[in-house]
């Protein structure tokens, strides 16, 4: 009781409008909760969101070279032509024996060998690299040989942050899935949210939903990876909601182990003296990277005790309306730029969604 009463009284200027006088006590029967089967009682429209599955060809499955990768060159067994290097052996002359030290490839996709200069190799297979040294070699040698290999792959990092086991840089040495990328990492710990796992590509988050494929082995999901790519667990501890709009206190709220109603959220954000609808306060809840849902509930029904308040999920996007809107094109169209300022925080069904454009 001391709980519901903490609440009317921090969401000011409701209980002008109540037809309930404050401390009455209203049964609530089947009638009331039969609004929705997941009792909520309060959504007044629901609607599920989803995401059209990530699609693209299967890449090349010979490597790529590019730049800072280290090329080893062997051309008919010459140091003097290869990217080889006299290394001591005790001695000198015939003490000193032939080391493969290999050539880096520069930020410019070039290499540099003994004779012939500047080569560029970004771009190219081993056996089109090969070929052409053949052709380039055929000026100075009698039906040349040479061998192209990789020291030291550099050019196509992954990069794996968050509640990986091993977290940091990686470099693929071959077209790499999903599932192989994350096997880089030693899989995850047990603090992981995998519901919140996201991939990034070029800063942007792409719609595949990791926790499908993981826990449900879904290979729908399990895309090809591309150098620069970024993927991301964060912490199952740090759990919140975010409520926006006509409050005094917007932003992020904690969401505690003994849980969030809708009613405590919307008190902790403390509404405005006046100047809201919570006829129609909209929630955009996140199921997975690739599954919302969209739902108007009517607070004010809960306040008048005529339905039970919502429990919320980490990650629920409050946002109660200033004045009655249209329809939910027009209210993400007023949350959007709140949404725009917070991104990097939000769910990644949120970002595809809504701020991929």
């Amino acid at each position: 009781f001391f709980l519901i009463a903490a609440i009317s009284f921090q969401i000011s200027g409701c209980a002008g409008n109540r037809n309930l006088a404050p401390g009455s006590i209203k049964e609530i029967n089947e009638d009331n909760l039969a609004v929705s089967t997941r009792a909520t009682g309060s959504a007044i429209q629901s609607e599920m969101v989803t995401v059209q599955p990530f699609v693209e060809a299967s890449p090349s499955a010979d490597y790529i070279v590019g730049p800072h990768d280290v090329l080893s060159i062997n051309v008919s067994g010459k140091p003097e032509f290869s990217s080889m290097a006299s290394a001591p052996g005790g001695g000198s002359g015939a003490g000193n024996v032939a080391s493969a030290t290999g050539c880096r490839v520069d930020g410019s996709g070039n290499i540099q060998l003994p004779y012939i200069g500047t080569v560029h190799v970004w771009g190219m297979t081993l056996p089109e690299i090969q070929e052409r040294l053949i052709v380039i070699y055929s000026k100075y040698l009698n039906d040349p040989w040479v061998i192209v290999d990789i020291k030291e792959y550099r050019s196509q990092p992954i990069y794996l942050l968050g509640q990986f086991r091993n977290s940091g840089i990686f470099y693929m040495d071959r077209p790499l899935n999903l599932l192989e990328g994350i096997a880089l990492g030693n899989v995850y710990d047990p603090m992981a949210d995998l519901s919140a796992a996201r991939l990034i590509r070029a800063n942007r988050t792409i719609p595949v939903d990791i926790y499908e494929l993981l826990t449900n082995g879904d290979q729908r999901q399990n895309i090809w990876l591309k150098p620069g790519d970024t993927l991301y667990i964060p912490d199952n501890r740090n759990r919140q909601v975010f409520v926006f709009g006509a409050v005094q206190k917007p932003g992020p709220i904690q969401l505690y182990s003994t849980g969030l109603t809708l009613i405590q959220a919307i008190a902790s954000a403390q509404l405005r003296d006046s100047g809201y609808d919570l006829s129609h306060v909209r929630i955009i809840r996140s199921h997975s990277p690739t599954r919302g849902e969209l739902i108007i509930v009517d607070v004010d029904k809960i306040m008048q005790g005529e339905a039970i308040s919502m429990t919320l999920k980490h990650g629920d996007i409050i946002y109660v309306p200033k004045s009655a809107m249209g329809n939910w094109n027009d209210a993400i169209k007023e949350m959007l730029p709140t949404l725009q300022a917070i991104s990097a925080i939000l769910s990644p069904f949120v970002q595809i969604k809504y701020l991929a454009d």
